[in-house]
């Protein structure tokens, strides 16, 4: 009761001191929701809080409609307390500053882009859902935010969430059907927030993928059955079949920290250009960003044609950016756990594999490979494959049927 109290009285007085920006009309908000990697954790901020609350004359805000950057905590307490406090000393680079920052480029005048982050770290799928903790203070900034607008007159939408969440249920191995997982998890958010915030438009699902797999226990690349790849498999088959699901990209281009687990700032920054990318495809009601996926595969005798959705071509390969891979990334597994595949060459908008023997009923894979333990575009499970955008391949494991 006296928390309660407390904490009814501290978000008095914030009101009354937060200086309401003038001459908006729009508020568009696009947050983060995940696990760590949607927290930035660690990489080190490099974004100015000062210069990004004065970026574009004010216009991006958080959930508050304000300029207090960089408080994030699942407690409602404390995050007050550190803005209180001023204490940022487990304030990291989100995606979502560098977003934001694009969106501000290209809206106009008018319009407020509003962005946060949401979740929790070290959490798996099923933890992060509907009657959660992290999704239920997830909602509440939604509605915080949908709120604010409202008594300031504003109109308000929500197009989008960034989803970046993944490295756990790859790693811990739980009894989930990660995909199933994740599609009620957006049918969830959708009802709920056209509850909240009586918003009629689909709240799209913007993707990254994670690509952790040396750090799953039991992995190894040429396992046919290889349990490790579902959850980003997940990504590709959202991506390429569900209206809603629209692309930033894969996370293995990517330095990453200690090459471990999360990818440091330049990658949270890369990151979150991608996800503008989407953003404003959404916005200006553009064809829907697939991102570098394939859409098919095919055999020509002991050839592989697997035919990709190119955002922008040509196809090309990339060994400086990310380290050469065997066969650029392209692994053929067959049932008896070999990788048949030789060569690898592009044509237009299709890659072809050259195998040593008939690939039929095999595993077609791309970045599925890696030392032990490693992540990243050195040591990490990699390909070499991108666009001329820098849209790089997802990672993928696809069964070629007969």
């Amino acid at each position: 009761m006296k928390k309660g109290l407390l904490l009814f009285v501290i978000t008095l007085l914030f009101a009354a001191c937060a200086q309401k920006p003038e001459g908006h009309k729009v508020v568009v908000c696009i947050p983060v929701y995940g696990q760590s990697l949607a927290l930035g954790e660690q990489a080190e901020r490099t974004t100015d809080f000062d210069s990004l609350a004065n970026y574009a004359n004010g216009r991006i805000v958080t959930e508050n409609l304000d300029h207090h950057f960089g408080y994030f905590d699942n407690d409602d307490l404390k995050r007050i307390a550190k803005k209180i406090a001023g204490y940022q000393k487990r304030s990291f680079e989100l995606s979502i500053y560098t977003m934001a920052q694009r969106l501000a480029d290209q809206l106009g005048e008018d319009t407020l882009i509003c962005t946060f982050p949401g979740g929790q770290g070290e959490t798996l799928l099923k933890d992060l859902g509907k009657g959660s903790t992290p999704y239920q203070e997830f909602l509440e900034s939604i509605e915080t935010a949908y709120q604010q607008a409202v008594e300031n007159g504003w109109n308000f939408t929500i197009p989008a969430i960034c989803w970046m969440q993944g490295e756990s249920d790859l790693e811990e191995y739980p009894d989930t059907d990660y995909q199933q997982l994740l599609l009620q998890i957006w049918k969830d958010m959708n009802a709920d927030i056209r509850r909240m915030t009586h918003c009629k438009e689909t709240v799209r699902f913007i993707c990254y993928q994670t690509n952790t797999l040396t750090r799953g226990k039991k992995f190894r690349a040429e396992d046919y059955h290889c349990t490790e790849t579902t959850v980003p498999q997940s990504f590709v088959n959202l991506l390429r079949d569900n209206n809603g699901f629209w692309a930033s990209g894969p996370t293995y281009p990517c330095s990453f920290v200690g090459e471990h687990i999360h990818i440091d700032t330049k990658g949270q920054q890369h990151i979150g250009e991608l996800a503008a990318r989407s953003a404003l495809g959404i916005l200006r009601g553009k064809k829907r960003n697939k991102g570098l996926i394939p859409t098919s595969l095919s055999t020509d005798n002991q050839d592989i044609i697997i035919h990709f959705n190119v955002p922008n071509p040509p196809l090309t390969i990339d060994t400086t950016q990310v380290r050469k891979a065997e066969n650029y990334g392209f692994s053929v597994i067959t049932k008896d756990n070999r990788n048949i595949a030789q060569s690898v060459k592009i044509k237009g908008n299709t890659v072809i594999i050259g195998c040593t023997e008939s690939p039929q009923d095999c595993k077609v894979r791309y970045a599925v490979n890696g030392d032990a333990l490693k992540s990243g575009n050195l040591h990490g499970p990699r390909g070499n494959l991108r666009d001329a955008a820098g849209n790089w391949c997802y990672q993928f494991d696809e069964l070629l049927h007969p």
